[in-house]
């Protein structure tokens, strides 16, 4: 997530583009690393709605009734990559910033009627459910859209030289889904995404979460000012953390995005550290808002199946989860822009495939923040 509204860039000429995207001016922004730990959040909550097996009637058609869901399915077809038959399974987890609402205020951008995905990472479930790999995507990488249509039935044409995150300002889950599969040639198996305002409830929830800084953060866009040490973050300031750019390393995307990783490090720890089941109320509490601002693909949208899938991934610990940034190179139209290093990230992509462990040598040269380090779980 952004810590600020970011105009969408221009589209270059080319198929399906209408304006010229412009040539980046200024001297050259690093890399950056984006968006949050809303995997994590979006797992956790996953995880916790157990309960709802635990409580029938009324408390089960409750959580059942918090969800939302949208048939990724229906609304694809089958012009989609096949599905692999390895024991593997990948999900498209996006965070995303209505800027309306109750996010108005969390995300400080205009209340423009459109939304945003400010964040995506691929989850690889590997054979097992031991190790998982995660990949996350830059929203400001160029890509070229595939046409696609949205959850109304509404069909959007193709685009040429478009920031990734605009697939899903455009056309919604549906379509950043189809960009995601057109760009990796994997079938994503199903879709999780969690707002700002839900990220926020869902760690204050869990009562916060420990980290260790090594160097002071000090960000007026993101609102959060910490000093070098170790922090118990409520859910305002992991936001603000999740969302941080200028307030550390290059002030860049990329940067953020190692933030957000070693953020959902530490927020897979803490949530195995706490016991849910010997607070019944926290439980519940935690259930409630979980079912209420996760949404899920059609095939995920119930208590049980969301149940089922979470109790195939209680086992992956930080530990065993690689966490990547989709190899990326500056733009040379526009330094601001990363695009796809091509060949590094066909190696990514062919593990996922392939259920592989991601080589080395697929990140290695390629454009990083400055961030690593930055923030760790506590000691």
């Amino acid at each position: 997530m952004s810590a600020e509204s970011t105009p969408e860039p221009g589209i270059p000429s080319g198929p399906g583009s209408q304006t010229p995207r412009p040539r980046g001016k200024g001297r050259r922004r690093k890399p950056r690393r984006r968006r949050k730990g809303l995997l994590i959040a979006a797992w956790t909550a996953a995880g916790i709605v157990v309960l709802g097996g635990t409580g029938a009637g009324y408390l089960y058609f409750k959580l059942n009734g918090n969800l939302q869901s949208v048939d990724i399915d229906q609304a694809l077809g089958t012009d989609r990559p096949q599905k692999t038959d390895n024991g593997s399974e990948n999900i498209l987890v996006l965070g995303s910033d209505s800027r309306s609402g109750g996010n108005k205020k969390l995300g400080g951008g205009a209340d423009d009627g459109s939304a945003r995905s400010d964040t995506a990472m691929i989850l690889h479930v590997h054979k097992g459910h031991k190790k998982a790999s995660v990949v996350s995507v830059p929203r400001d990488t160029i890509i070229d859209r595939p046409s696609c249509t949205d959850g109304d039935g509404t069909t959007h044409p193709a685009a040429s030289g478009v920031m990734f995150n605009s697939a899903y300002s455009t056309g919604g889950a549906s379509c950043a889904v189809k960009t995601v599969e057109s760009l990796t040639g994997v079938r994503m198996d199903h879709y999780l995404e969690v707002d700002f305002s839900g990220f926020q409830k869902l760690i204050d929830r869990l009562g916060g979460v420990e980290v260790t800084t090594t160097k002071a953060i000090d960000d007026p866009d993101s609102h959060l000012k910490l000093t070098a040490g170790t922090h118990r973050l409520d859910g305002e300031q992991a936001l603000g953390l999740v969302r941080t750019r200028h307030g550390v390393g290059d002030g860049s995307d990329l940067g953020r995005i190692q933030l957000q990783q070693a953020f959902m490090k530490a927020l897979i720890e803490q949530a195995k550290s706490i016991d849910l089941f010997g607070n019944p109320k926290r439980l519940l509490d935690l259930a409630d808002t979980a079912t209420k601002t996760v949404t899920t693909d059609s095939d995920l949208g119930s208590v049980n199946r969301l149940m089922s899938f979470a109790n195939g991934l209680k086992g992956i610990s930080s530990k065993h989860m690689t966490m990547v940034t989709l190899p990326v190179r500056y733009d040379p139209a526009d330094p601001n822009r990363v695009v796809v290093a091509e060949a590094k990230a066909k190696q990514v992509f062919t593990a996922l495939k392939h259920d592989k462990p991601i080589p080395k040598a697929a990140t290695e040269g390629t454009a990083t923040g400055d961030a690593n380090g930055v923030v760790t779980g506590a000691e």
